[in-house]
């Protein structure tokens, strides 16, 4: 018996009210707009469901994929035989005392910034022009303008599928460049983070916010479909130098191409596939490694 049939009886039983797409197109729900068919995607609205919906995909033996916005992400132009958890839905926020916001793994960080703004609270501004959203900003300590998660995180609460629930502090989540301890546990899942700001000036804070966004528009192709950057930081380099200085501006594989403005971009110029992006990112690593002896590790999950 095919993995749906049980995990459709199961939603109809226990979660009825839960949005549920069948053969959903992925590239529909990636900043890259590339990715085959989900067999089925779930919209949980609460951590509640979270948890009732990673228990059902274990129960029907086949691995879920939580998502935020996937701006991170690229996936199989096969598709996926999987069951995607895609928590835009998740979107409570809470203010506490002492400088403190508490909020769902799917609100996006741009509005988690703003409510910070708006209360004058100062911490997030770099991460305001980040596209992502909090669940996958702290899995992968995300940071711009240097300015990183691990700054303003508190705790954050997690789904173990094996273990359960537990609330981790900033220092037991072992945050570093681009990492944390749940680069180490992909099946673990976000459910909400704690962070903790200072107080400050909502005018500065706003003009902050609104200088680092100039700067992003100005050197990032953010009119382009893409992941974001490509490559993680060399130690002692900048990926987009060393792609720029190999002549690597403007390469080209199939519709995938290394951005003209930015070459830590690899963007979709239109109908780029899975493949085609997977292509250029190792012909870019292969060139960097030859010329200047740097390797190149992709900062882009790929998922299949």
């Amino acid at each position: 018996m095919d993995w749906t049939t049980q995990f459709d009886k199961q939603m109809a039983d226990y979660l009825p009210d839960v949005k549920i797409l069948r053969e959903e197109p992925m590239s529909s729900h990636t900043s890259f707009r590339i990715g085959g068919a989900a067999k089925r995607m779930a919209f949980p609205q609460n951590g509640e469901q979270v948890v009732l919906l990673v228990g059902f995909a274990e129960s029907c033996g086949v691995e879920p994929l939580v998502i935020g916005n996937g701006t991170n992400l690229l996936i199989s132009d096969a598709g996926l035989d999987r069951l995607v958890i895609e928590t835009s839905a998740m979107n409570r926020m809470e203010l506490g005392e002492g400088g403190r916001i508490t909020a769902d793994a799917g609100v996006s960080l741009a509005r988690l910034a703003d409510l910070a703004c708006k209360r004058g609270l100062t911490g997030l501004e770099f991460a305001h022009g980040i596209p992502g959203t909090l669940g996958g900003a702290v899995c992968m300590n995300a940071g711009a303008y240097d300015g990183e998660m691990k700054q303003v995180i508190e705790t954050v609460t997690v789904l173990f599928p094996q273990e359960g629930i537990r609330t981790l502090s900033c220092e037991e989540m072992d945050f570093a460049y681009r990492h944390s301890l749940l680069s180490d546990h992909p099946d673990a899942v976000v459910l909400h983070a704690t962070v903790k700001l200072t107080a400050g000036d909502p005018v500065a804070i706003r003009e902050k916010m609104q200088l680092l966004m100039q700067r992003r528009k100005t050197s990032q192709p953010l009119e382009w479909p893409s992941a974001g950057s490509t490559f993680k930081r060399p130690v002692g380099y900048f990926a987009g130098t060393l792609i720029d200085q190999c002549g690597l501006k403007g390469f080209t594989v199939g519709g995938a191409q290394v951005s003209e403005k930015h070459a830590g971009f690899v963007i979709n110029q239109g109908g780029a596939t899975c493949a085609d992006v997977e292509e250029l990112i190792r012909q870019v690593q292969a060139r960097v490694l030859h010329e200047k002896g740097v390797r190149l590790e992709p900062e882009v999950k790929i998922i299949r």
